[in-house]
């Protein structure tokens, strides 16, 4: 199979059409169903089953090679300290802009990783998690750049994930609720020795500052799922839509005040946020660690993955 080879953002890149990636599923069985999809889709994703047979089963191939490679390599030095069966386990970190689609990717490959025989224990964590509270964001005066690199209690996610690499029996994150838009008090998941830890978040390859270490620095592989900044606008205000119609009547919601708007001044809200607030994270921090990333999905204005390009060094 012929592929082209090209170069962004100072990086070598193997790009393929769908057509090429799709030839790459080899004798990968889909072990999912229409029904579990539907569970797995993001609010107002269109993903389907063709989409998973062509893009997520080779990837799920992709990795389950790039697994059996590190487990290989973390015996051998194993073995030359004397520590034989040491469990290290494999991080692999998802990130993207919000709207694009990235929770979805991260809740399939958490399923469809799972049932591989080489890595049945995968847990997923999300960097919302580590989000500092409300409380917090307000006393420093960053509710409005909430999702931005410094709302995030970035020593506590690094050490989150090096504690998990480092093989310790049981590690707790925090947990974010979605619904009340804040960390839950007291509440925690907790995170055994996986053969795979999935990390998903805004700005999981954001470098680390000087004389520090970043999450990314423990990723054995990582992906970024993107799209054209105008259609990733679409998919917001849509999604906003959905949810306003959702989880948004939910008395309980942060946003339940949003429901009662009407569509256009919902219309109005929703672009409003995406300007001021997630395009600029976007443009500013999220878009520029692509070029960090191991593989990027790229997709179309129809949400679906139109080309995928894989580093080749």
């Amino acid at each position: 199979m012929e592929y082209a080879s090209v170069v962004a953002d100072g990086d070598g890149y193997a790009e393929f059409s769908r057509e090429q990636w799709r030839d790459l599923r080899k004798n990968t069985p889909l072990t999912l169903t229409e029904d579990e999809l539907e569970d797995l889709r993001g609010v107002d994703d269109p993903i389907d089953l063709a989409e998973v047979t062509d893009i997520y089963l080779p990837l799920t191939r992709l990795l389950n090679l790039h697994f059996t490679g590190s487990r290989q390599r973390g015996a051998a030095v194993g073995a030359f300290l004397g520590e034989p069966g040491v469990h290290v386990p494999y991080v692999l970190g998802i990130a993207g802009s919000v709207a694009v689609g990235k929770s979805t990717t991260a809740r399939l490959l958490h399923t469809l990783l799972a049932r591989w025989p080489e890595h049945p224990r995968v847990d997923l964590v999300t960097t919302d998690s580590f989000l500092y509270p409300n409380k917090v964001l307000e006393e420093r005066g960053i509710m409005h750049r909430k999702g931005f690199p410094e709302s995030y209690d970035r020593r506590a996610l690094v050490g989150f994930v090096a504690d998990v690499k480092a093989g310790r029996a049981a590690v707790d994150a925090p947990v974010y609720s979605h619904l009340e838009y804040d960390i839950v008090p007291g509440a925690s998941q907790t995170v055994r020795r996986p053969d795979i830890l999935i990390v998903e978040g805004l700005n999981v390859l954001q470098p680390a500052p000087p004389d520090a270490l970043a999450v990314c620095d423990y990723f054995d592989f990582s992906i970024y799922v993107d799209a054209r900044v105008e259609d990733i606008r679409s998919w917001y205000v849509d999604r906003f839509h959905q949810l306003r119609r959702t989880a948004f009547s939910d008395p309980k919601s942060y946003f339940t005040h949003i429901a009662d708007l009407s569509d256009a001044e919902a219309t109005e809200f929703a672009r409003n946020v995406w300007r001021d607030i997630n395009e600029v994270n976007l443009v500013e921090n999220i878009a520029p660690t692509r070029g960090r990333a191991g593989l990027i999905l790229s997709k179309g204005s129809d949400h679906s993955v139109e080309r995928v390009r894989l580093r080749r060094t």
